[in-house]
């Protein structure tokens, strides 16, 4: 017997959603200790206190934010990875899963590079968690690809994660299209992970 929701569990969940998006919004703006809930409410057209409603506080607020976002990354990651059979073609439709990711989240990114230091103790471990099992996806399928010691395999990785993320939020989007930068960064990522050495 499968449960619906109701409509007011489905209008609750639709503002939690909508708070933690425009949370990621705000602290990437104006970092962790510039934004209050007050002003997250108010993006979202509630008073602050209308905030623990749906989060008992700003940095369960910003667990949320970063705990889901990894997450999705390793759902997707991992989507990704089943889907494909062919080793080389597996490791392209990473890196493109990856590229889409950080061009469509550079907000959260931003957000995570610099307060990851607030989170709890609990999603600070749940995000390391999930970052692991995703970096874990990724080892195994440029395993597939490179005769190399796994220590050099989380190099190359986390080198290319490096490279992928810095640049949406680096580069002025009116610069280029989206697809092109896309395309590029693709092309980047998969030379710097296969480079000779």
């Amino acid at each position: 017997m499968t449960s619906t929701l109701t409509a007011r569990d489905r209008a609750k969940a639709e503002r939690s959603d909508a708070i933690i998006r425009e949370a990621a919004h705000l602290f990437a703006a104006r970092g962790y200790n510039g934004v209050s809930l007050e002003d997250i409410g108010a993006a979202v057209g509630v008073s602050g206190p209308a905030v623990y409603r749906h989060f008992a506080g700003k940095q369960a607020l910003l667990g949320a934010v970063l705990v889901q976002v990894s997450e999705d990354l390793v759902s997707g990651g991992t989507l990704v990875f089943t889907s494909v059979a062919d080793d080389a073609e597996r490791m392209r439709a990473l890196i493109r899963f990856h590229v889409d990711f950080a061009l469509g989240h550079a907000d959260v990114i931003r957000v995570h590079d610099r307060d990851v230091a607030h989170l709890s103790a609990a999603d600070h471990e749940a995000v390391r968690r999930l970052q692991r099992e995703y970096i874990t996806l990724w080892i195994t399928a440029l395993g597939a690809l490179l005769d190399a010691p796994t220590d050099e395999l989380r190099l190359r990785v986390q080198a290319c994660f490096g490279l992928i993320n810095s640049t949406p939020h680096s580069t002025k989007k009116a610069a280029r299209s989206q697809s092109t930068t896309a395309a590029v960064l693709a092309a980047m990522a998969e030379s710097a992970l296969r480079a000779a050495i």
